[in-house]
């Protein structure tokens, strides 16, 4: 663990084709006990935004002593679609993956990174991961759960009453797609990826899952609405920054916002702002852990290096 715990919590709602009308969303923060203090809220529009900020010469002086950032995106893929892809393909994918599903987190390159890599090289852009994905569904005829091609992780389903989509899913909610693009600038930019990669030392990321939190708060009611008008959900974010600020949640974290901050989440129909922020506090959760001396920033050890694992879950 490191000797001085980076002090800047980040907390990352992702989009793998970020716009102005659909920006990168980052919460900003800092923890002291249990306290987490939201110091600002960014949008991103572009990925070049996003690359620029966690580059390793990032001329952002808040970042220099590092960070700990928790993305709202996949950072692994099902281990049994790697397999397919070892056994059937396509093309020269089971040679570029070579040593993959058998490796380490600590090898260099990572299996983690090995298979970004390889997916990269064949796929090219997020429309050829999408094919590649498509074509493991209707072309394969290989033991899949309840018969479905998007296939879960471990992690995935590891609270009960809960379970995150797919990262095979690369329509509706294209996490698949999230995953593509993320983890490929995570990697780019040499951040310690715990349990999956060894980087620089002072930038951590991990995968957050926000519906953690505010399943643990809402059940099933929604938050989000891209209409602006829609008053259970409105209610539905007021009773979940309601939570966060109380802390009344099992992560034991209370929220500090300032009002016109609180106004903001609640006021953001989308939940992009309010994802962030759950974000961020998973960011301090495993902040906390370190800090308590829990190896691996609270996650389980050891973790299935090519599939990861949800923080808090």
């Amino acid at each position: 663990m490191l000797s001085a715990l980076p002090a800047v919590l980040l907390g990352l709602d992702f989009s793998c084709a970020p716009s102005k009308r659909k920006p990168l969303t980052l919460a900003w923060g800092r923890r002291s006990g249990d306290v987490v203090k939201l110091d600002r809220v960014d949008e991103l529009p572009t990925l070049a935004q996003f690359e620029a900020l966690i580059a390793a010469d990032a001329a952002m002086p808040a970042l220099a002593q590092g960070f700990v950032m928790a993305c709202d995106f996949p950072m692994g893929l099902p281990r049994p679609f790697v397999d397919a892809l070892m056994q059937h393909g396509p093309g020269a994918l089971p040679v570029s993956l070579q040593g993959a599903l058998g490796g380490h987190a600590s090898e260099r390159p990572s299996p983690a990174q090995k298979l970004i890599d390889a997916l990269h090289d064949h796929c090219n852009d997020r429309a050829g991961f999408q094919r590649l994905v498509d074509g493991w569904g209707q072309d394969w005829h290989l033991d899949r759960e309840a018969g479905s091609k998007l296939l879960h992780r471990a992690g995935d389903k590891a609270m009960p009453g809960l379970s995150s989509t797919s990262p095979l899913q690369t329509r509706y909610v294209p996490v698949g797609k999230m995953y593509f693009e993320g983890m490929r600038r995570l990697v780019d930019a040499d951040l310690t990826l715990p349990g999956l990669r060894a980087g620089r030392p002072q930038a951590i990321a991990m995968e957050a899952y926000p519906g953690l939190l505010s399943g643990e708060v809402l059940g099933k009611r929604s938050y989000k609405s891209d209409a602006d008008a829609n008053p259970e959900r409105l209610i539905a974010r007021m009773d979940l920054v309601d939570a966060l600020e109380q802390g009344r949640t099992r992560l034991k974290l209370r929220l500090k916002l300032s009002p016109a901050q609180r106004d903001s989440l609640v006021a953001d129909p989308k939940g992009d702002r309010l994802d962030a922020a759950l974000c961020l506090m998973q960011a301090a959760w495993a902040h906390r852990e370190a800090e308590r001396g829990a190896p691996c920033w609270g996650l389980p050890t050891p973790i299935d290096p090519l599939e990861g694992w949800i923080l808090t879950a």
